[in-house]
């Protein structure tokens, strides 16, 4: 018996459902990712916004099958289209498949971009590897001139002379913009931003969102941002996903999330950014810290740290209920009586 085509709508380029992942301590088990759900359209902006821990980072590694032992995905699927048209998902199909979509239709740029490159060679030279290993029939001197464009794209200065520079020869923004032109030189179909502006200065931080931004619009691609900064969300994303504890709490349109945030998490983030247009003596903070996901709190993850928390809270986890048209949240208070 032949297996259903999987199918995806004609915008959507990836949509992952009901994503569990697990990590399999000598402390115990660690819930790192519980029924996480999302989508990704062709040429929109989707950000993962949470505390450190929350699961973000896990969640797109594990879309990309980057979980190393001992982390395990548990279920869900994750169902992404590719150039062709094929619909796949990722979590089941072969390493071989698997190795032509990530770096080709999949690029994946890492928080810190020192730890993705290679100290022994030249940011040129790991360009060339990277169209190399998806187009074997391409010569050394076209990929040096495709090097030196890319750079050219992601405004490296002197991209001639910057593409034979090593690792250690580039400033943190040049090194972070290298990474990015890695990324793109197979032209991706999505493109997985992690914390992108980490330890940049203010100035470097808006140059790479604006880069970001250009690019994505030239390039047609998806792109997740995973980041905690909300006035970077607030720059550039389209819809936003906020995570907390491994799961996410609430999804909306930029707008529906900042200007009429529902979920309590969500609201004290947003009270924690510092505002230019007022006068704040002491900035809002969120008292307490991400649980341990070894042993979650019982019903609603964010019950100890909220101020509105109900007994039901304490004894059953809230579903994500709608708030208005593609705008959810996981909180009993929203529940209609």
């Amino acid at each position: 018996m032949e297996s259903q085509p999987m199918y995806l709508p004609e915008d959507v380029i990836l949509k992952v459902e009901n994503l569990d992942v697990k990590f399999y301590t000598y402390a115990g088990v660690v819930h790192a990712v519980s029924n996480v759900s999302f989508y990704v359209k062709e040429g929109e902006t989707v950000a993962l916004v949470g505390e450190t821990g929350c699961g973000k980072s896990v969640t797109t590694r594990a879309v990309t099958r980057l979980i190393e032992s001992p982390g395990r995905i548990e279920g869900g699927s994750a169902l992404f289209r590719r150039r062709s048209g094929k619909v796949v998902d990722l979590l089941k199909i072969g390493d071989e498949e698997l190795r032509e979509i990530r770096g080709n239709e999949i690029a994946y740029v890492f928080q810190d971009p020192t730890s993705s490159l290679d100290p022994l060679y030249t940011i040129g030279y790991h360009i060339h590897e990277t169209i190399v290993a998806h187009k074997s029939k391409i010569s050394k001197k076209q990929t040096f001139k495709q090097a030196v464009s890319l750079l050219k794209q992601v405004l490296i200065p002197s991209p001639e002379i910057r593409v034979k520079n090593y690792p250690h020869e580039l400033s943190g923004g040049m090194r972070q913009r290298s990474v990015i032109a890695i990324g793109l030189s197979n032209n991706p179909r999505l493109f997985i931003a992690d914390e992108p502006t980490t330890n940049l200065d203010v100035t470097v931080q808006a140059q790479i969102l604006d880069l970001l931004k250009s690019l994505q619009e030239n390039y047609k691609m998806g792109l997740i941002l995973i980041t905690h900064n909300l006035g970077i969300v607030a720059e550039v994303a389209n819809r936003v996903y906020v995570m907390y504890a491994g799961k996410i709490v609430e999804e909306g349109y930029l707008e529906q999330i900042f200007y009429n945030p529902s979920h309590p998490y969500t609201k004290l983030l947003l009270r924690a950014v510092p505002d230019p247009t007022k006068k704040i003596e002491k900035l809002e903070s969120i008292h307490g810290t991400v649980p341990s996901l070894i042993n979650p709190p019982p019903g609603c993850r964010f019950q100890p740290r909220c101020p509105f928390a109900m007994e039901k809270c304490l004894i059953k986890e809230p579903p994500l209920i709608e708030v208005e048209n593609q705008h959810r949240s996981a909180c009993w208070l929203l529940e209609r009586t």
